[in-house]
């Protein structure tokens, strides 16, 4: 399995931790606001989904920040396809599931 790996990455395959890493990166490029954390990196048959949540309102107290989970679609070697706001809600706000509604 560790030769797959390496003829995958010799490929320009990304691991799901390179892809998580691109897709900060990429978010940090484009979104002005500070980026949190990766909350979820999905493989697909085009490259990956990586959700990054980003702080979008500073508040007092910080239990009321708003926060947003953006969606970066990556190709394979991890550049940039597309990206969305997908949700935008309260630091507070107790929520399950991907966030995608």
């Amino acid at each position: 399995m560790a030769a797959r790996d390496e003829a995958d990455r010799s490929e320009g395959a990304l691991s799901a931790a390179e892809a998580a890493s691109r897709g900060l990166a990429h978010a940090g490029e484009l979104i002005t606001n500070d980026s949190i954390a990766v909350t979820s990196v999905e493989p697909t048959e085009d490259g990956w989904v990586v959700e990054v949540e980003v702080l979008e309102d500073r508040r007092i107290p910080s239990s009321s920040d708003m926060l947003a989970l953006y969606e970066l679609e990556l190709d394979p070697g991890g550049e940039l396809l597309a990206y969305r706001r997908v949700k935008r809600y309260a630091r507070g706000r107790a929520d399950s599931g991907s966030g995608v509604s």
